[in-house]
């Protein structure tokens, strides 16, 4: 099983690489989720590519954000120099990148991030039909999650195996950026999670959000006897003495195939810790005792760090790669000097030729002299495993002609582990014309509560519930006289996929629709015969990502809600979208649930989190015993005339906590009828966007 470890700085790429590391991932430019760590620049980073790969040590570049139109030119030259860098793989978010990386750097490997939110098989296997070499899975999933992945997806499988906890699945994150303008999605947040917030009360000394970091350091074993193909260390954003640490005890562990000793877990708490560990992801169980702080102002371990800094600065080199030397001095011909390498599973082998050997005047050489000479690796990123001297009697040859023969030998050596693969780097073809898009869209609506469906909503052209509504409401009563989507859940299981599909068939005949909100959907409603709706947890930020979903076989797709009103409206639109331009925006969907999680089950009840400002938060039950936390205020643009303007096939209103009365009024509002409006509300990111 591959180590992968974080490198956020070139000390922190050292410290991983001479303290075990198989990988590293790291960043150069602006596009990755970790655009406040130091990163590299253009030229740093081809000689960080270099060091790693003289070492054995991969390196994956991250691009896992969504990116505007606007950035894809730029992200084309990003892709081009880590195709000629020698990159071993782009780690994406974005389906756009993804899409762009296949037409400008096509032989570049792709690894399907985190972010992606790829937490099924069904969308595991989807990524690799795609051509993703690997899928990160989500960190809430629980090891009887990831074994069938690791089975049947046709893909490599990482998880994260140490270090911090999102509360939110990544990729499915707005709260940074709806209440800062930092997003998530855009390698900028500001990690609102690690405050303070009340239940159902005001915001004292309490941390519901807070996850404790990961610790997997003793569950390795189970993860190689499953196939897990790759364990993430996270810390772009440590420092790189907490990287030796983490890098070298993992190391050791996977080297001796055991779980850590007190001492070892004493360290890694010493390290970074926020009130100790958790596992339990892992373990398939969530509550209360997974959350934790950092005090601030913690001291540092010096001496721990200390002994951790001595593992890679002044130049040390614990990682000098294996070399095996044969020297060969016969009579009468050049001598000649072989060298070997084995890494990553290829053999090097080089060998160069010297002086013919004289007859010795005074002492002839010995083998011993020989092994010393060619020993002088100092200085090389080889050191000598194996030196084997093959030498007839009373010869003699000048040390500079074997030192000579032995820079020579490994100088080739080092060419040779530093070749480019040979890849193809092309312009990105033009994109192509688009539909005209209408000039103003139609209204939808989407409801949370099977009070909330009258026949007021019956005026908008599409009415979306959610599946777990279809059994709570009389659809047949509005045969005729509505058109209706069922709305998957965003966060599911491998094992709920048949009983989604089950209940979509039963449905169907009331149904015109199903929204799907990850890659995960597609198998579960493919073949039903309903139109495929895109939902906005599928994260649509450009043009490329709409061409993608239209070749997937989508009907529509809704656009992030993150973008300008005019970055929406500039987009390519190959397929009919959509926009939420009323309503509470998801901030947060969590696997444990802040309700549950205060000792009291009382999901179906109004609840809410409060902030330090006094906002409150709404939070909504989702599938699974989840959570979705609600923005504090309501998104209103019906006063403004941009939301007709973008071009959009339709524009939803979003009813979270509005009664039936008030979903009406609204409705007719955005109709132009009535001057309904909420006390207080917000305009979310349409007018300034985000970071």
């Amino acid at each position: 099983m591959e180590l992968l470890c974080p490198a956020g700085s070139q000390e922190s790429l050292i410290a991983a690489v001479q303290n075990g590391a198989d990988a590293v991932y790291m960043a150069f430019g602006n596009f990755n989720a970790r655009r406040n760590a130091k990163n590299f620049t253009d030229e740093e980073f081809s000689a960080a590519v270099s060091y790693c790969h003289l070492h054995g040590v991969k390196v994956y570049l991250t691009m896992n954000i969504l990116l505007t139109d606007r950035e894809m030119e730029e992200a084309t030259h990003v892709l081009h120099r880590a195709s000629q860098m020698g990159v071993d793989a782009v780690l994406v978010q974005d389906w756009g990148v993804w899409h762009l990386a296949r037409e400008a750097a096509p032989d570049l490997p792709l690894h399907a991030s985190t972010q992606m939110s790829l937490h099924t098989l069904g969308g595991a296997k989807l990524a690799a039909q795609q051509g993703l070499e690997r899928v990160v899975l989500a960190r809430e999933l629980s090891a009887a999650d990831i074994d069938p992945i690791c089975r049947d997806c046709g893909a490599e499988v990482e998880i994260f195996g140490h270090g911090a906890l999102c509360m939110c699945y990544s990729g499915q994150c707005a709260m940074s950026a709806l209440i800062g303008g930092r997003s998530g999605n855009r390698g900028r947040c500001a990690q609102p999670c690690r405050l303070p917030y009340g239940v159902n009360g005001p915001c004292r000394d309490q941390y519901p959000l807070s996850l404790k970091d990961a610790n997997l350091s003793a569950e390795l074993r189970q993860m190689e006897q499953m196939g897990v193909a790759s364990l993430k260390l996270e810390g772009r954003m440590k420092r790189p003495e907490y990287v030796a640490v983490i890098t070298s005890i993992y190391r050791r562990l996977l080297d001796e195939g055991r779980k850590p000793n007190r001492e070892e877990l004493r360290q890694l708490e010493q390290a970074f810790s926020r009130s100790g560990f958790t596992d339990w992801y892992w373990q398939g169980k969530k509550g209360p005792q997974m959350f934790g702080t950092r005090p601030e102002n913690l001291p540092e371990p010096r001496e721990l760090f200390q002994k951790a800094a001595a593992t890679y600065e002044n130049g040390v080199d614990n990682r000098r790669l294996s070399v095996t030397l044969d020297l060969c001095l016969r009579t009468g011909v050049p001598a000649t000097l072989t060298a070997r390498v084995e890494q990553n599973d290829r053999v090097y082998l080089r060998t160069v030729s010297g002086p013919i050997p004289e007859p010795a005047r005074n002492r002839p050489l010995t083998e011993e002299d020989l092994k010393q000479r060619l020993a002088k690796t100092g200085g090389t990123a080889f050191a000598p495993a194996c030196i084997t001297v093959s030498l007839d009697e009373g010869l003699m040859l000048p040390a500079s002609a074997i030192n000579a023969m032995r820079r020579d030998v490994l100088s080739l050596l080092e060419q040779d582990l530093l070749a480019m693969p040979e890849r193809r780097t092309l312009p990105p073809a033009p994109l192509p014309e688009a539909p005209k898009a209408p000039s103003k869209p139609l209204l939808t609506c989407s409801i949370t509560r099977p009070e909330q469906l009258t026949d007021a909503l019956l005026d908008c052209e599409m009415i979306y519930l959610p599946l777990e509504l279809l059994d709570q409401v009389d659809l047949a009563r509005y045969a005729g006289r509505g058109r209706f989507c069922a709305v998957l859940p965003r966060i599911f299981r491998t094992e709920d996929e048949t009983a989604f599909r089950s209940k979509l068939q039963t449905y169907a005949p009331l149904l015109s629709a199903v929204a799907v909100g990850n890659l995960g959907h597609l198998p579960v409603v493919e073949g039903l015969g309903l139109e495929i709706r895109g939902d906005f947890g599928m994260n649509v930020f450009n043009s490329r990502s709409l061409l993608f979903l239209r070749d997937l076989g989508l009907d529509t797709a809704t656009v992030s809600f993150e973008l300008r009103h005019q970055q929406v409206r500039d987009m390519k639109k190959y397929l009919p979208c959509e926009a939420i331009v009323y309503g509470r925006l998801p901030l947060m969907i969590t696997e444990n649930c802040v309700i549950g999680n205060t000792g009291t089950c009382s999901c179906q009840e109004d609840n809410d989190l409060v902030d330090r400002t006094g906002a409150h938060f709404p939070l909504l039950p989702a599938h699974g015993h989840r959570c979705e936390i609600q923005n504090s205020q309501v998104l209103f643009l019906a006063d403004k005339p941009e939301w007709q303007q973008m071009g959009l096939t339709y524009a939803r209103l979003r009813f979270t906590t509005e009664s039936a009365q008030e979903c009406a009024a609204i409705l007719r509002r955005y109709q132009g009828q009535g001057d309904w409006a909420p006390q207080r509300y917000t305009r979310g990111l349409f007018y300034r966007g985000v970071e």
